[in-house]
């Protein structure tokens, strides 16, 4: 007998996607403290963003729902936090193709040392600065794209396993 994602129940449906969130955080974590990829106003939000959907795959895993409507719950709320993400990452792929006229906002790290936390958050918020930079590309990919291929991924996942027929 071989395991099937695709045919598993919910929570390990949920749980396998809560897994792949916790994966690629960790993988942008590792790049910035080991490979010195300093994260830019819109790579921090894709990461709120994994880690809003995460959270959502946490608890509809651990939580379970055996109705059909609260299963439609959580695939609505993942879709959700997965739409979001979507759009930054669609953004800061549009940003990355069109470096001249687009921008995002100056580096985080710069705002925290001049800048109270109001001023740094009410910047963030507004991004201003340039994320047209590419640091780093697999198979012809920036981590933007590769975000946005993701987040698709994980947005599709949670709709199957809320509304595929048990």
């Amino acid at each position: 007998m071989t395991f099937n994602p695709f045919r598993s129940s919910f929570r390990v449906q949920f749980l396998l996607g809560f897994a792949a969130c916790v994966g690629l955080l960790a993988y942008a974590i590792y790049t910035q403290l080991y490979g010195g990829l300093e994260p830019c106003n819109l790579c921090i939000f894709q990461r709120i963003a994994f880690a809003a959907l995460g959270l959502v795959f946490l608890v509809g895993g651990l939580h379970g729902p055996r109705s059909r409507g609260g299963r439609a719950g959580y695939g609505a709320v993942a879709a959700l936090a997965g739409l979001v993400g979507i759009g930054i990452a669609a953004r800061h792929v549009y940003v990355q193709l069109n470096p001249v006229g687009a921008s995002c906002g100056v580096p985080l790290s710069f705002m925290r040392e001049t800048m109270s936390t109001t001023d740094v958050i009410r910047k963030v918020l507004t991004a201003t600065g340039n994320c047209g930079d590419i640091d780093w590309t697999f198979l012809g990919l920036s981590m933007p794209a590769w975000s946005l291929v993701w987040f698709v991924a994980l947005t599709g996942w949670a709709l199957l396993a809320a509304f595929r027929r048990r």
